[in-house]
């Protein structure tokens, strides 16, 4: 069983370019409370490191690519996000770590709720004892 949820996104796109509207509730599934995005992301330079207890995201790479490591505690998984019209679905107490952004890339990121730093766990054994119980 793959732990990444790949989503297609509405491409709308047509001769005079691409283009890719996202709506919460109807194109994720998840209302979206909060987006941003990370880039200048220098070379051999990792993100993440962490897991939400409620949170769910879609991370998607509009510009570029990079690996997005995910690990339910169980299994862990490697994916490469290099397309602005599909991303994944990241579900809560799933530990995720970016990796291998290439020059230019943007890592889009739809999140379900607001910043809650009470949301985070980030250590990794804290991580396994919570998805272990």
């Amino acid at each position: 069983m793959s732990l990444a949820r790949w989503h297609d996104l509405p491409y709308l796109g047509d001769g005079r370019g691409g283009l890719v509207a996202v709506e919460g509730l109807s194109d994720v599934p998840f209302e979206i409370r909060r987006v941003y995005y990370i880039f200048d992301t220098e070379r051999g330079v990792s993100r993440g490191f962490h897991a939400h207890k409620e949170l769910k995201q879609l991370m998607v790479c509009v510009s570029g690519r990079c690996e997005i490591s995910l690990d339910d505690g169980k299994v862990k998984e490697n994916v490469t996000l290099d397309s602005p019209k599909r991303g994944i679905i990241v579900e809560s107490m799933m530990w995720r770590e970016m990796h291998n952004f290439s020059e230019n890339c943007v890592l889009l990121v739809m999140a379900s709720d607001p910043y809650d730093e009470s949301d985070y766990i980030r250590d990794y054994r804290e991580f396994l004892e919570a998805t272990n119980v």
